[in-house]
Protein backbone atom coordinates (compact mmCIF):
# COMPACT_ATOMS: atom_id res chain seq x y z
CA UNK A 1 0.00 0.00 0.00
CA UNK A 2 2.82 2.38 0.81
CA UNK A 3 4.43 1.79 -2.60
CA UNK A 4 1.09 2.40 -4.31
CA UNK A 5 0.55 5.67 -2.42
CA UNK A 6 4.11 6.75 -3.22
CA UNK A 7 3.61 5.96 -6.90
CA UNK A 8 0.34 7.91 -6.98
CA UNK A 9 1.86 10.95 -5.26
CA UNK A 10 4.82 10.87 -7.66
CA UNK A 11 2.45 10.88 -10.63
CA UNK A 12 0.44 13.74 -9.15
CA UNK A 13 3.66 15.67 -8.53
CA UNK A 14 4.79 15.04 -12.09
CA UNK A 15 1.55 16.31 -13.64
CA UNK A 16 1.46 19.37 -11.38
CA UNK A 17 4.97 20.27 -12.51
CA UNK A 18 4.01 19.45 -16.11
CA UNK A 19 1.10 21.89 -16.04
CA UNK A 20 3.16 24.59 -14.32
CA UNK A 21 5.57 24.49 -17.26
CA UNK A 22 2.96 26.33 -19.33
CA UNK A 23 2.86 29.38 -17.07
CA UNK A 24 4.50 31.76 -19.55
CA UNK A 25 7.03 34.28 -18.31
CA UNK A 26 8.93 36.83 -20.37
CA UNK A 27 11.88 34.45 -20.37
CA UNK A 28 9.69 31.61 -21.67
CA UNK A 29 8.36 33.77 -24.50
CA UNK A 30 11.88 34.79 -25.50
CA UNK A 31 13.13 31.20 -25.28
CA UNK A 32 10.31 29.92 -27.47
CA UNK A 33 10.95 32.67 -30.02
CA UNK A 34 14.62 31.65 -30.18
CA UNK A 35 13.73 27.96 -30.55
CA UNK A 36 11.21 28.74 -33.30
CA UNK A 37 13.81 30.81 -35.18
CA UNK A 38 16.46 28.12 -34.73
CA UNK A 39 14.09 25.42 -35.98
CA UNK A 40 13.27 27.45 -39.10
CA UNK A 41 16.93 28.31 -39.73
CA UNK A 42 18.07 24.68 -39.47
CA UNK A 43 15.19 23.45 -41.62
CA UNK A 44 15.94 25.93 -44.40
CA UNK A 45 19.71 25.43 -44.08
CA UNK A 46 19.18 21.73 -44.81
CA UNK A 47 16.16 22.24 -47.08
CA UNK A 48 17.41 19.57 -49.52
CA UNK A 49 16.70 16.85 -46.92
CA UNK A 50 13.96 18.64 -44.95
CA UNK A 51 11.06 18.10 -47.35
CA UNK A 52 9.54 15.44 -49.51
CA UNK A 53 8.79 11.72 -49.09
CA UNK A 54 12.37 10.90 -48.07
CA UNK A 55 13.17 13.58 -45.50
CA UNK A 56 15.53 13.82 -42.57
CA UNK A 57 14.75 17.16 -40.92
CA UNK A 58 17.80 17.91 -38.76
CA UNK A 59 15.93 20.62 -36.84
CA UNK A 60 13.69 17.93 -35.33
CA UNK A 61 16.36 17.08 -32.74
CA UNK A 62 15.25 20.26 -30.93
CA UNK A 63 12.05 18.44 -30.00
CA UNK A 64 14.02 16.64 -27.28
CA UNK A 65 13.90 19.90 -25.33
CA UNK A 66 10.26 19.04 -24.60
CA UNK A 67 11.37 15.96 -22.67
CA UNK A 68 12.71 18.36 -20.06
CA UNK A 69 10.21 21.20 -20.46
CA UNK A 70 6.98 20.83 -22.51
CA UNK A 71 6.76 24.62 -22.67
CA UNK A 72 9.02 24.42 -25.73
CA UNK A 73 6.14 22.82 -27.62
CA UNK A 74 4.97 26.35 -28.41
CA UNK A 75 8.16 27.50 -30.10
CA UNK A 76 8.66 24.19 -31.90
CA UNK A 77 5.11 24.17 -33.26
CA UNK A 78 5.43 27.75 -34.50
CA UNK A 79 8.82 26.93 -36.02
CA UNK A 80 7.39 23.86 -37.72
CA UNK A 81 4.43 25.81 -39.13
CA UNK A 82 6.73 28.52 -40.52
CA UNK A 83 9.07 25.91 -41.98
CA UNK A 84 6.20 24.06 -43.63
CA UNK A 85 5.31 27.16 -45.64
CA UNK A 86 8.02 25.93 -48.00
CA UNK A 87 5.84 22.90 -48.73
CA UNK A 88 3.55 25.18 -50.74
CA UNK A 89 6.31 26.43 -53.03
CA UNK A 90 8.06 23.05 -53.23
CA UNK A 91 4.91 21.41 -54.53
CA UNK A 92 4.94 18.52 -52.06
CA UNK A 93 2.04 18.85 -49.61
CA UNK A 94 0.94 22.46 -49.61
CA UNK A 95 -1.22 24.21 -46.98
CA UNK A 96 -2.34 20.94 -45.36
CA UNK A 97 1.22 20.35 -44.18
CA UNK A 98 1.22 23.66 -42.32
CA UNK A 99 -1.81 22.50 -40.32
CA UNK A 100 -1.44 18.75 -39.92
CA UNK A 101 2.36 18.60 -39.90
CA UNK A 102 2.42 21.22 -37.15
CA UNK A 103 -0.28 19.39 -35.17
CA UNK A 104 1.78 16.20 -35.37
CA UNK A 105 4.73 18.10 -33.93
CA UNK A 106 2.59 19.64 -31.19
CA UNK A 107 1.09 16.31 -30.13
CA UNK A 108 4.53 14.66 -29.96
CA UNK A 109 5.98 17.57 -27.97
CA UNK A 110 3.20 17.37 -25.38
CA UNK A 111 3.56 13.60 -24.98
CA UNK A 112 7.35 13.38 -24.89
CA UNK A 113 7.88 14.28 -21.18
CA UNK A 114 5.56 11.45 -20.17
CA UNK A 115 7.83 8.77 -21.62
CA UNK A 116 10.25 9.28 -18.69
CA UNK A 117 13.08 7.92 -20.88
CA UNK A 118 14.94 10.17 -23.32
CA UNK A 119 15.32 7.46 -25.94
CA UNK A 120 11.70 6.30 -25.76
CA UNK A 121 10.65 9.94 -25.83
CA UNK A 122 12.64 10.42 -29.04
CA UNK A 123 10.54 7.75 -30.76
CA UNK A 124 7.25 9.65 -30.30
CA UNK A 125 7.95 12.26 -33.05
CA UNK A 126 9.05 9.40 -35.31
CA UNK A 127 5.63 7.80 -34.84
CA UNK A 128 3.44 10.92 -35.01
CA UNK A 129 5.23 12.47 -37.98
CA UNK A 130 5.56 9.11 -39.66
CA UNK A 131 1.82 8.54 -39.38
CA UNK A 132 0.62 12.03 -40.31
CA UNK A 133 3.08 12.74 -43.13
CA UNK A 134 2.69 9.31 -44.71
CA UNK A 135 -1.10 9.81 -44.69
CA UNK A 136 -0.64 13.21 -46.33
CA UNK A 137 1.69 11.83 -48.99
CA UNK A 138 -0.56 8.83 -49.62
CA UNK A 139 -3.80 10.75 -50.11
CA UNK A 140 -2.29 13.77 -51.88
CA UNK A 141 0.46 12.28 -54.01
CA UNK A 142 -0.18 8.54 -53.82
CA UNK A 143 -1.98 6.07 -56.12
CA UNK A 144 -5.76 5.87 -56.38
CA UNK A 145 -6.55 2.19 -55.81
CA UNK A 146 -6.85 0.77 -52.29
CA UNK A 147 -4.14 -1.90 -52.32
CA UNK A 148 -1.53 0.40 -53.85
CA UNK A 149 -2.45 3.09 -51.33
CA UNK A 150 -1.82 0.66 -48.48
CA UNK A 151 1.60 -0.32 -49.85
CA UNK A 152 2.47 3.31 -50.58
CA UNK A 153 1.46 4.31 -47.05
CA UNK A 154 3.64 1.60 -45.52
CA UNK A 155 6.66 2.61 -47.60
CA UNK A 156 6.19 6.30 -46.83
CA UNK A 157 5.75 5.61 -43.12
CA UNK A 158 8.99 3.63 -43.14
CA UNK A 159 10.96 6.39 -44.85
CA UNK A 160 9.57 9.20 -42.68
CA UNK A 161 10.12 7.15 -39.52
CA UNK A 162 13.71 6.43 -40.58
CA UNK A 163 14.45 10.10 -41.28
CA UNK A 164 13.00 11.16 -37.93
CA UNK A 165 14.86 8.34 -36.17
CA UNK A 166 18.20 9.51 -37.60
CA UNK A 167 17.56 13.17 -36.70
CA UNK A 168 16.10 12.64 -33.23
CA UNK A 169 16.83 9.16 -31.89
CA UNK A 170 20.41 9.06 -33.17
CA UNK A 171 21.82 12.57 -33.65
CA UNK A 172 19.58 14.29 -31.10
CA UNK A 173 19.79 11.55 -28.50
CA UNK A 174 23.58 11.38 -28.60
CA UNK A 175 23.87 15.17 -28.46
CA UNK A 176 21.49 15.56 -25.50
CA UNK A 177 23.03 12.60 -23.72
CA UNK A 178 26.41 14.31 -23.95
CA UNK A 179 25.13 17.78 -23.01
CA UNK A 180 23.12 16.63 -20.00
CA UNK A 181 25.84 14.32 -18.72
CA UNK A 182 28.99 16.31 -19.44
CA UNK A 183 28.11 20.01 -19.65
CA UNK A 184 27.67 21.59 -16.23
CA UNK A 185 24.69 23.92 -16.03
CA UNK A 186 23.03 22.69 -19.23
CA UNK A 187 19.80 21.94 -17.37
CA UNK A 188 19.71 25.55 -16.13
CA UNK A 189 20.41 26.92 -19.60
CA UNK A 190 17.48 25.05 -21.14
CA UNK A 191 15.28 25.69 -18.09
CA UNK A 192 14.66 21.99 -17.44
CA UNK A 193 11.64 21.26 -15.23
CA UNK A 194 11.12 17.53 -15.73
CA UNK A 195 13.07 14.28 -16.15
CA UNK A 196 16.41 15.66 -14.98
CA UNK A 197 17.12 12.30 -13.38
CA UNK A 198 16.56 10.18 -16.50
CA UNK A 199 18.77 7.10 -16.94
CA UNK A 200 18.84 6.64 -20.71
Amino acid sequence: MKESKTSTSEKEGFFKTYLKCFHMSTKDIASNAIIAALYVALTYAFYFISYGPFQCRISEFLMLLCFFNPNYAIGLTVGCALSNIYSITSGFLGPLDIVFGSLATLSACLLMPMARSLFLSSLLPCLTNGLVLSLEFTFILGPTDGLSKGVYFGVQFGWIFLGEFIAISVLGYVLFLFLTRKVTGFYQVMNAKLNTDYRF
